[in-house]
């Protein structure tokens, strides 16, 4: 008999324990000393296989786990990797096979060389005389392997994605790649297309979170929602653990309390990259306008490394900016620790202080996909306040070891997290939980348990995938999209609002779904959560001085480099100073691109008037004029209609298929030329009128997303997508109400 984690489990004779093959083509994989980071290959893929390998290996069940991966014999890197065998433990072992060139070469150019890595693999699983019961593929590439291996030998397939092609393409177009500059370069075509190969073969395909299967494998053709299994990757519980109350002995303890007045006060913690995502912002609001928070703990954030803000990308200036501003607005000082430096080794330690303080780590994000710090946090007996969009929901599930919060609701952080630093039963408890949950849920070993418990069933075929009938779609990306500003048109009609959600989810794999707004990032995202909308692929903010796409928020910086032209928003503003009828909105409203007014039309000079005056004094600048009272002024080359049409040249679909609905002044540039657009009736009184003769726009008959619907009927919009007029010369329908 043996015992695991505490239960007893039967001794398995030899023949049915399990011959596992897991299969990593790209990257340097070795036992020891990972070149992790030394190329975009060489990540946490190449760690987490071969942490993978070596805790299967470890199971009771388990005989032999060989991970197959592509020999290199490269004069400029280690003979390691030319070695044919390798032992990881006692039964496990890499095994490197010719695939093809002899060097090392990017992932991006292995796809030619696949087929010989299928042949040698089956080669050597027959010279051994031994076939594996799973074959578990990582990557597209090895899923290409995979289910080639997997037909051939008749072995069950087990995949994981790790990313996706379709929603790295999302990535790499915010970066400011064109279309074809993407294909070129990654191939991006034969990718998906080996993913959807490997959704067609794979028994079982493995997933960190639920929100991974929602937001990307939903995209793909083949998906099948049976197959997916929710298993978080194992953490090394050994480097992050409870304080031992030597802490306040370290120099990292000493560098942090430096910068505060009363330095024994528990430590409130955030840890993350200076991201406008990672909302960090708002917690510093939060403590600032609590002062029960301010007399109970010091804030710590620690938001990567800095020698001059600077020097620094635009979005993290940006971060920190708001950071100085919020610290210096509620007079935070001898509060608030800011470090500027920290190495990758310290970061245990900053858990294991803020624990032996009685503190909490706060993760406010607008949406986490997993959710590591989280996971961190509980392995070191630090209870969390986390944001309750994506994994966080996962592991506080399991773990049970801290409070979900709004991460735009700055009154709910701050009484989430005094609720813990002032019930120390509750702290207690969410202490004990989390490191029970982190051991039952998200070590290695727990992680191998529930990997097995997955995968006996299709060993011994207890649990057969039944495939749904699926329909390939026409072309491999989406060739259409729906955008919509959020007032005056989404939102009004709850009702119709769902109807319209269940027509977007219905046709998401070969249409965009996009929301165009003057509300700033934040607020645009808290009344999109308010109202139920799924998080767009397309998100333009800011009055189109903005562009974010799905998931995790991403935004294009080339966007931002490209309306960056001629801006002097200080200079404006001087300018504008003391004309009458004109009062700026509050700084909430404001961002680094558009500055927001309201307008008193009745005393304030007219837009052409105010245009004037701005050109006269060499300001390149465009301005916005919505619901008779909001006046946006942004860079000449921003607005929603210049953004959308980036977006779609882009993305590489054409204006002709593109659906955009309006209802407010702000929307008119957004509609006017080849895009198949609808003023919906609820427009603001008679802003959008002077569009009623403009060809290929149909003023609809209902209000709010009732009217948006009509109009998708109107165009035919998921099937000929063409205004009926233009394809039978019929009379359009609608009418202004």
């Amino acid at each position: 008999m043996v015992v695991v984690f505490g239960m007893r489990a039967e001794m398995k004779p030899e023949s049915e324990k399990l011959y596992i093959a897991l299969i990593s083509v790209h990257g340097l994989i070795r036992s020891h000393e990972l070149e992790l980071g030394r190329d975009a290959d060489t990540g946490g893929q190449t760690l987490y296989v071969v942490e993978l390998a070596r805790a299967l290996a470890r199971q009771e069940g388990v005989v032999q786990v060989d991970l197959i991966t592509r020999r290199v014999l490269d004069a400029s890197l280690s003979d390691d990797y030319d070695a044919v065998t390798e032992p990881l433990s006692d039964r496990a072992r890499i095994i490197r096979l010719d695939a093809g060139s002899d060097g090392y070469i990017p992932k991006e150019q292995l796809w030619d060389e696949l087929d010989t890595l299928v042949d040698n693999a089956a080669t050597f699983f027959r010279e051994n005389g031994k076939i594996p019961d799973i074959i578990h593929s990582h990557y597209a590439d090895a899923g290409y392997v995979g289910s080639r291996l997997a037909s051939l030998l008749g072995v069950p397939l087990i995949h994981t994605g790790h990313s996706l092609g379709r929603v790295k393409r999302h990535h790499l177009l915010a970066d400011g790649l064109s279309s074809n500059e993407v294909e070129e370069r990654y191939k991006m075509a034969r990718r998906i297309e080996a993913e959807e190969l490997t959704l067609a073969s794979a028994e079982r395909v493995i997933t960190s979170t639920f929100q991974e299967i929602e937001e990307q494998y939903e995209l793909y053709d083949h998906y099948q929602p049976a197959q997916m299994r929710v298993l978080p990757p194992g953490t090394d519980v050994t480097q992050f653990t409870p304080p031992d109350g030597s802490e306040n002995k370290d120099p990292l303890y000493f560098e942090l309390v430096r910068f505060l007045k009363e330095p024994d006060k528990p430590l409130i913690l955030a840890l993350s990259r200076a991201d406008k995502r990672k909302n960090i912002a708002i917690l510093v609001q939060a403590y600032g306008e609590s002062s029960e928070l301010q007399k109970k703990a010091n804030l710590v954030i620690i938001a990567g490394n800095r020698e001059d803000v600077d020097d620094l990308e635009e979005g993290a200036q940006e971060v920190f900016h708001e950071l100085f501003v919020a610290i210096d607005r509620h007079n935070l000082y001898g509060k608030v620790a800011l470090p500027k430096q920290h190495f990758r080794e310290d970061v245990p330690m900053f858990y294991r202080i803020a624990a032996m303080t009685g503190g909490v780590f706060v993760n406010p994000a607008l949406t986490e996909p997993f959710g590591l710090t989280l996971i961190e946090a509980a392995a070191s007996g630090l209870p969390v306040v986390a944001t309750e969009e994506g994994g966080p929901r996962d592991i506080l599930g399991n773990c049970q070891n801290g409070i979900l919060v709004d991460p735009l609701d700055c009154q709910s952080i701050a009484v989430s997290i005094l609720r813990l630093l002032n019930d120390r039963n509750l702290w207690l408890k969410c202490a004990a939980n989390g490191l029970k949950g982190v051991r039952e849920y998200y070590s290695w070993d727990a992680h191998a348990q529930r990997y097995l418990d997955i995968v006996r069933p299709i060993v011994e075929r207890t649990e057969l995938l039944e495939r749904k009938p699926i329909a390939r779609r026409r072309v491999l990306y989406r060739d259409r999209a729906i955008v919509s500003d959020l007032d005056q048109n989404l939102l009004g009609d709850p009702l119709a609002l769902k109807r319209l959600i269940e027509v977007l989810r219905t046709h998401r794999k070969t249409t965009k779904f996009g929301i165009a707004t003057g509300r700033r990032l934040d607020s645009a995202w808290m009344i999109m959560k308010k109202n139920g909308l799924p998080e767009p692929d397309i998100l333009i903010t800011s009055g189109g001085s903005e562009i974010h796409y799905a998931p995790k928020l991403t935004v294009d910086r080339s966007w931002r480099k490209h309306i960056d032209y001629l801006w002097a928003p200080h200079i404006v503003k001087k300018i504008l100073k003391g004309l009458p009828g004109l009062k700026l909105q509050a700084k909430a409203e404001q961002s680094r691109y558009k500055i927001s007014y309201f307008i008193n039309p009745e005393i304030a000079p007219g837009i052409e008037e105010l245009n004037r005056l701005l050109h006269q004094e060499e300001q390149s600048v465009h301005l916005q004029f919505a619901f008779g009272q909001y006046l946006d002024i942004l860079p000449i080359r921003a607005s929603k209609g210049l953004a959308l049409r980036y977006v779609a040249d882009r993305w590489g679909i054409p204006l002709e298929r593109i659906f955009v609905a309006g209802g407010s002044g702000a929307d008119e540039d957004m509609m006017r030329g080849n895009t198949l657009a609808a003023v919906v009736a609820n427009r603001h009184h008679e802003e959008l009128s002077q569009l009623i003769d403009v060809e290929r726009i149909y003023f609809a008959n209902e209000p709010f997303s009732e009217g948006i619907l009509e109009a998708l009927e109107y165009y035919d919009f998921f099937g000929l997508c063409v205004a009926p007029d233009e394809n039978k010369g019929n009379v359009r329908t609608g009418s202004i109400s």
